[in-house]
């Protein structure tokens, strides 16, 4: 009678770590899903859902995921992250990097949705095992920031999530900026790497960092911390920054010129400005520190700029 009731009890436990077994292959996520990507509708964030990639073979994954990147999703709110006008010249894959090449029209998307776009991209690629970076191209040319600076391998960590894992319209950037020497007579350039809200424009992020002021305590500010920043436009090649009266004060010793010219040096910097115009609260009929015109159309001077004087702020 032990013998036998050691038999049944082994045939049940054998059964019963059988059931959890099969219960918990059961319940195991398919080996082939992956999170897809998408634009929302009005194209401010991307969002998510699970998808299934059927092939075995890295090459064929790509194509996989880039039908669904193609695709008009069924649900209304998702836009696929090749929804524009714009359209796929060429997919490779070198056996860790996708390089994909895109028609002119790419360059026709607004600041946010690019981002995105490409945030939907590469997040999508790097996914599948075997592709570690994305490249893009736009029929020829490198992919560049809106500084004109080329972008090179991206990967996933490049794009940032908010919480909720969703992510905003944010993207990394280099600037040269512009800061007061000690004796605040002479410009030292600068460059600073800042993250951004690509809904901010460039130009109106270039006086902002100004106004921040260095990080570095070998250069020094040009403008008073308190100044706001009423708008920033451009036209024509023109930038028109308009900032508020806490401009006129002047919180350091450092030269009228250097005021100016650190605003106009920095702004000339993005590829689509030429000359600034300064205005306070909109009037550019008084003279800054009453010997300036605020009516001149500035354009750069690096005379005043200190030679080989270059710093990472």
């Amino acid at each position: 009678m032990k013998k036998e009731a050691k038999c049944l009890l082994f045939l049940l436990t054998a059964c019963m770590l059988l059931t959890v077994g099969c219960t918990r292959r059961e319940e195991a996520p398919e080996s082939g899903q992956i999170d897809c990507y998408y634009l929302n509708k009005e194209a401010t964030k991307l969002v998510s859902e699970p998808v299934e990639l059927k092939s075995g073979k890295t090459l064929d994954k790509i194509n996989e995921m880039l039908d669904y990147m193609t695709t008009v999703p069924s649900d209304v709110n998702k836009k696929a992250a090749f929804s524009g006008d714009f359209d796929i010249l060429s997919v490779t894959y070198d056996g860790s990097k996708v390089a994909i090449e895109v028609s002119e029209k790419y360059r026709a998307l607004s600041p946010s949705a690019e981002i995105l776009t490409r945030a939907a991209i590469v997040r999508n690629l790097t996914q599948i095992d075997g592709v570690d970076y994305v490249t893009m191209n736009i029929q020829g040319d490198s992919l560049t920031d809106r500084s004109g600076n080329p972008i090179g391998p991206m990967e996933a960590s490049m794009f940032i999530d908010n919480t909720g894992n969703e992510i905003n319209a944010y993207e990394k950037t280099t600037l040269k900026l512009f800061f007061a020497n000690e004796a605040g007579d002479k410009l030292i350039e600068a460059s600073r790497t800042v993250v951004y809200n690509t809904n901010i424009s460039l130009e109106k992020l270039v006086v902002e960092q100004l106004i921040k002021g260095p990080n570095s305590r070998l250069i020094y500010p040009v403008m008073n911390p308190e100044t706001k920043v009423n708008s920033v436009t451009v036209k024509d090649g023109i930038c028109y920054v308009n900032l508020g009266e806490g401009f006129l004060t002047q919180t350091t010793n450092v030269s009228t010129d250097a005021t100016i010219y650190a605003i106009t040096n920095s702004l000339v910097e993005l590829p689509n400005i030429n000359k600034v115009q300064i205005s306070v609260e909109g009037n550019t009929d008084l003279n800054y520190r009453e010997t300036v015109p605020l009516s001149t159309i500035f354009e750069r001077n690096y005379e005043i700029v200190v030679k080989n004087g270059g710093s990472n702020d």
